[in-house]
């Protein structure tokens, strides 16, 4: 009985560590400054130098109080993203942000950031906006007006739609990683690189393989900058 209370302890002791670590790791100092140009491959980046650090380091003129570019986009938005890439005192931090910009009736399309969730503010115009839980998919969706957050668990799909036919609309998000990484659901399942086969798709969706080979042939462009 001691031995086998042992062993449940420990798997006990197991599952929680592989909970508690299922994010970005934590710091173990006051910063570890992203080292772009070493040559060693780790699960993020390897720290500069403390000695080297400096305010620049944690500084980006980023300008997001500027309106961007929303009408080159088929979709109609544009997402400036600040993660570790743009920052490299974001490293380790598990933190990062971004300013969308919507165009009349523009949307950010459905999405899913496989390692952050997301916290979402409108600062200016009106937003529907929703998130979509794994099966049997259940849709929680809300009208956002100025100043409204809302929440997207992480790894769900979710999406912002701005439903004015005349005036933009922007929000800022915060996501709960240095590097959140983005999967955009139409570009991924119809502009994959290769393509994924038509037959696979025309079954999944339940449509002829000419609407597949239609889907596939459309320019799936990316609106993050």
């Amino acid at each position: 009985m001691a031995t086998s209370s042992y062993f449940l302890l420990a798997a006990f002791v197991a599952l929680v560590t592989s909970q508690a670590i299922a994010s970005d790791p934590s710091p173990l100092q006051d910063f570890c400054v992203a080292d772009k140009h070493s040559p060693v491959k780790v699960n993020g980046f390897v720290c500069k130098d403390p000695m080297a650090v400096n305010a620049d380091d944690f500084f980006k003129a980023a300008e997001l109080d500027k309106p961007r570019n929303t009408k080159a986009s088929k979709v109609g938005s544009n997402v400036t993203l600040i993660n570790v890439m743009q920052l490299p005192g974001l490293n380790t931090l598990g933190i990062s942000l971004a300013r969308i910009d919507y165009a009349p009736l523009g949307e950010n399309p459905p999405h899913t950031h496989p390692r952050a969730t997301e916290i979402l503010t409108v600062l200016e115009g009106t937003l529907y906006v929703g998130f979509v839980t794994s099966n049997p998919n259940q849709l929680f969706a809300k009208v956002l007006n100025k100043g409204d957050v809302f929440v997207f668990p992480q790894g769900l799909i979710h999406f912002q739609f701005n439903p004015d036919h005349y005036k933009p609309a922007v929000a800022i998000a915060g996501l709960s990683s240095q590097n959140p990484g983005v999967i955009t659901i139409a570009n991924a399942v119809f502009g994959s690189k290769p393509p994924i086969s038509d037959d696979v798709l025309a079954k999944a969706f339940q449509v002829e393989k000419g609407t597949i080979d239609w889907l596939q042939a459309q320019f799936w462009e990316n609106n993050h900058y």
